[in-house]
């Protein structure tokens, strides 16, 4: 049975560039490296790179699918402006309750950081259903 997320995995092009965006931009703690990987972590989660030829560099993948990172509201505003200074592309404008960044990495994998929690954003839906929307008891 699933007790949670254990850790998620990015195909990056370059160890170097993408360990000073995670852990010198986002703030991710870096754990361990090797030639061709690294770990670090979001709290409790991990977060793992993995050099790939494959890399995605910055695809046009029109999908809404993204990691979510999660910060405290009153460190928002800096960390989106130390993101923006840094040239991350935004590739969304925020319109969902709460405060959101929707950025690129260096590869092009689409990430967010998000200033509320679930308890938050429940408390929304209920105050502003969707259409078709049931909650599951």
């Amino acid at each position: 049975m699933i007790s949670g997320l254990s850790h998620t995995t990015f195909a990056v092009s370059s160890l170097d560039r993408s360990l000073y965006f995670y852990a010198n931009l986002l703030g991710l703690k870096p754990i361990v490296r090797w030639d061709r990987g690294a770990y670090l972590t979001a709290g409790d989660f991990w977060i793992s790179l993995m050099v790939d030829k494959a890399a995605p560099e910055a695809t046009n993948d029109s999908s809404y699918s993204h990691i979510a990172f999660a910060i405290p509201p009153e460190q928002f505003p800096t960390l989106r402006e130390k993101l923006l200074a840094n040239e991350a592309e935004e590739w969304q404008t925020n319109s969902s309750p709460g405060e959101s960044f929707y950025f690129l990495d260096p590869d092009g994998h689409k990430l967010e950081i998000h200033a509320r929690t679930l308890p938050d954003r429940l408390a929304w839906l209920r105050a502003n259903p969707k259409p078709g929307m049931r909650w599951f008891k």
